[in-house]
């Protein structure tokens, strides 16, 4: 099934096409699945109370592990809403209107630490976005350097003069791998009549031989003592201007920017930095749309802003689409993914869901956001008090002039003396105080409540009645570097709770919040995402109660000849059928069905508990949020054993002790069942359910037991964490046999 969006009658921008078949097998499943747990409800419900009437079993057991299945229900719940209504979509850039009618463009780049982001990756990054395939005239880029660091300044510097090489080598040849790093390093799929053409291979040679010499100039400048971040700098807004160039505009727009910070002012991370290229390049270019990229996501596809423009320039579209996001790709994945890096089921079925309803959330890179949806529309109408207008957007009269504009672009002359008044406001907008007693982070730009920014902000852009969408391209758009490592992966996972479970604890809560001002399953899945750390209630009961009610001989489950087993084992059987499902059609291998399973326990029993725990004290005002970048640096014995897919399990004790108490101890709880089974026949109906579920939770972590046993290499378990694991497991065992004996 097919919806036309048109730009003509005759010739449509893109086009959406309804997943009608998978639409069927998800409701359907969604039908039995709902029956079921209904039915399971019933049998948790009717066995505490005849526990509680009777007393002849410890209630405990049974009323954690319905907990846990309430909690496992509800966010099961919530999760089918991304299932109801799955899309694609197809565009036709070469319908676009001609260059000169196409919208300016700025992009927002963001680093942080010049130690865990390293500055050649950064500027190649920067290379790659002055190379996209849209006129030069209309591209603006801008860094945003929260490190404030002068070797990421100096270095830019560099790129503006490898790029006057860069750019016009890939315009004149078709270049389609436009990051020169990535171009350099793989087989380029270049037209055979260019590889055969004399002229292209020796100015490919000249490229080559000028890259080499950048990249060794920016390393050698990352690799010295200067090359540490500033917490406490002034503003700095320098226009990467080369004298060499009389016409700047035959070159995209390059553009430096490191924002005031004082240890003083809170500066809310990733936010503050978008918030301040917001108001610094409105004075600047002012382009009505932006493209938001990670510092270490290049460009792939030099076509991503046309494809972009093909749905901010549908007339059908354009009026309410806030922004287009493209799925997070990276260009580092090993063949296995043992630490589930693509987040695959995010980008490549979630999204499509959400892109059924009202569009997919704002994901932190990638997407091509119209200035105007950051904006509070009613305070920019006619006849409003200037003073209110300040009040909310600051005390810059230029900012507020452009304001009035509606984002209409406009570029600074690059001609004029670079500390005229133009630019010298631009220091005044990205000064610490400007912020202050404004609506900056809370009603006007990206939201500052919650370290998920990203998530956040889309959930506000969306209760405004914006629409976003969702595209994949044929050829990645974007390619960053995936976490190599547990400690990366379970750290990032921490943050990402905390932020999601801020959201979830407050009044925009989006069960709260989103119902009213946003359809109910657009509510929803905002609801899974920032409910999803409470996950780690239900995963620490099914981690615990059972083996620790087998040891005992409780029974918490129905036994096998009891009807009540088959409905246990449908849930679960079908639950994993259609995920394997699901995984068969993004066109992953069925190992991925493993890999993320046991992503999610391991998450579950420490990233989300600690998320939580982060978010429940600064809500508190005990604790104070906190962002770390996660670390690109390239270590080559990470990078060997991700290939290899080896966990590499030097982290810290805190994720790894309960990973290694739990695991053995289901282990053990298993072993001592199966003894058990091998004496009394008849003990495998009673316990079959608890037996399965200790040997499913130890078949999960035996990269645990491996780690902890086996392996002889730097990435396994250390021995005093298994020290540490030992004593946890005595405490477990000691205080969870008094738990279940009540």
């Amino acid at each position: 099934m097919t919806l036309q969006t048109m730009n003509s009658a005759s010739y449509p921008l893109n086009l959406c096409h309804l997943k009608k078949s998978t639409l069927i097998i998800n409701r359907l499943y969604i039908l039995f699945h709902c029956i079921a747990i209904l039915i399971l409800i019933f049998f948790r419900i009717s066995s505490i109370l005849s526990i509680f009437h009777s007393k002849n079993q410890p209630l405990i057991p049974h009323l954690l592990i319905f907990i846990s299945e309430l909690t496992l229900s509800f966010i099961w719940f919530l999760n089918q809403a991304f299932y109801w209504p799955p899309v694609t979509r197809t565009v036709f850039p070469e319908r676009l209107p001609e260059d000169d009618q196409l919208p300016p463009i700025d992009v927002f780049i963001c680093t942080a630490d010049p130690r865990a982001e390293p500055p050649l990756g950064v500027m190649n990054t920067v290379i790659s976005a002055m190379a996209l395939n849209y006129p030069v005239e209309k591209l603006s880029v801008y860094l945003s350097d929260d490190g404030g660091c002068p070797v990421t300044l100096e270095a830019m510097r560099e790129a503006l003069k490898f790029a006057k090489l860069w750019v016009p080598f890939c315009k004149k040849y078709g270049v389609k791998t436009i990051s020169p790093e990535a171009y350099f390093t793989s087989e380029e799929d270049v037209d055979e009549v260019m590889v055969d053409s004399h002229e292209f291979g020796a100015d490919e040679h000249r490229i080559k031989e000028e890259y080499k010499l950048f990249a060794q100039k920016v390393t050698m400048m990352s690799e010295s003592q200067s090359c540490i971040p500033n917490k406490d700098h002034s503003a700095v807004v320098e226009v990467m201007v080369d004298e060499s160039i009389h016409d700047q505009r035959k070159m995209p727009l390059l553009v430096y920017v490191s924002r005031e910070k004082r240890p003083s002012h809170p500066h809310h991370f990733k936010a503050g930095a978008l918030n301040a290229l917001v108001r610094v390049s409105s004075l600047i270019s002012n382009s009505p749309y932006i493209l938001g990229l990670d510092c270490d996501m290049y460009c792939n596809n030099k076509n991503s802003a046309r494809e972009a423009m093909c749905f901010h320039l549908d007339p059908n579209l354009s009026s309410s689409l806030a922004f287009v996001q493209f799925p997070q790709t990276f260009h580092n994945i090993s063949k296995h993914d043992i630490y589930e890096s693509q987040l695959r089921c995010t980008f490549k079925t979630l999204w499509l869901g959400m892109d059924g309803i009202k569009g997919p959330c704002l994901s932190g890179t990638g997407y091509y956001l119209k200035r105007e949806a950051l904006y509070e529309l009613p305070l920019i109408q006619e006849g409003i008090n200037l003073k209110e207008v300040k009040q909310c957007f600051g005390s810059s009269n230029e900012f507020i002039r452009l304001l009035y504009k509606k984002c209409n672009a406009k570029v600074l002359d690059c001609e004029k003396d670079l500390f005229d008044e133009s630019l010298q406001e631009t220091k005044h907008l990205a000064s610490c105080e400007y912020e202050n007693d404004t609506k900056w982070g809370n009603e006007v730009g990206f939201r500052y409540f919650s370290v998920t920014e990203d998530f956040y902000t889309s959930i506000h852009i969306h209760c405004k009645h914006w629409i976003s969408v969702n595209h994949i391209p044929s050829r990645p758009a974007f390619l960053g570097s995936c976490t190599t490592n547990l400690n990366d992966v379970l750290i990032q996972g921490t943050r990402w709770s905390a932020g999601l479970m801020e959201v979830a604890l407050s009044r925009f809560s989006p069960l709260i919040y989103g119902p009213s001002r946003m359809p109910i399953l657009q509510s929803f899945c905002y609801a899974w995402l920032a409910f999803l750390p409470t996950a780690f209630i239900s995963l620490w009961i099914l981690a615990t109660i059972p083996f620790l009610s087998l040891l005992s001989h409780i029974t918490i489950y129905p036994k096998v000849t009891n009807p009540f087993f088959l409905v246990f084992l449908y849930v679960f059987v079908l639950s994993n059928l259609q995920h394997m499902r699901e995984i068969h059609s993004t066109g992953a291998s069925l190992q991925t069905w493993k890999y993320e399973q046991r992503v999610w326990m391991i998450k579950g029993i420490t990233s989300h508990l600690y998320g939580s725990a982060h978010a429940i004290m600064e809500i508190l005002g005990v604790k104070e949020a906190n962002f770390l970048p996660t670390n690109k640096v390239v270590n080559e014995d990470e990078v060997k054993l991700h290939q290899m897919g080896i966990y590499n399990f030097q982290t810290s004790s805190i994720f790894l002790v309960p990973l290694c108490s739990l695991v053995t101890l289901n282990l053990l709880a298993f072993i001592v069942g199966i003894i058990q089974i091998v004496f009394r026949r008849e003990y495998v109906d009673a316990m079959f359910i608890q037996i399965f579920l200790t040997f499913y939770i130890a078949l999960m972590g035996y990269p645990v037991l491996e780690g902890m046993m086996l392996r002889k290499d730097k990435g396994r378990i250390a021995t005093n964490v298994s020290c540490y694991s030992l004593i946890f497991s005595v405490f477990i065992l000691s205080f969870g046999k008094l738990l279940v004996a009540y």
